[in-house]
């Protein structure tokens, strides 16, 4: 699986919220096996629109959508409960 480099917005996200090192290691995860039960995929709804979800922490999720079969691209990182 590739993941896209992150929007520089995002990456300032992350910084803010000191989530960096959480979110690389939840990458790593995603990369590996997207089935992995500390990522928590979920499909959002609509579901016909496919743009999906891994937890980065218990109060942050990335969502993100396929390019292609094995490429993905994060476009936002927000709190689960907001």
């Amino acid at each position: 699986m590739l993941i896209l480099p992150i929007h520089s917005k995002l990456e300032a996200y992350l910084e803010k919220h000191q989530l960096v090192k959480r979110f690389e290691k939840q990458k790593q995860l995603l990369e590996k096996n997207i089935f992995h039960p500390s990522l928590n995929v979920e499909l959002l709804e609509p579901k016909q629109l496919k743009v999906f979800s891994f937890r980065v922490d218990h109060k942050y999720r990335a969502v993100f959508i396929f390019h292609e079969v094995d490429v993905i691209e994060v476009v936002d990182i927000n709190n689960h409960y907001n």
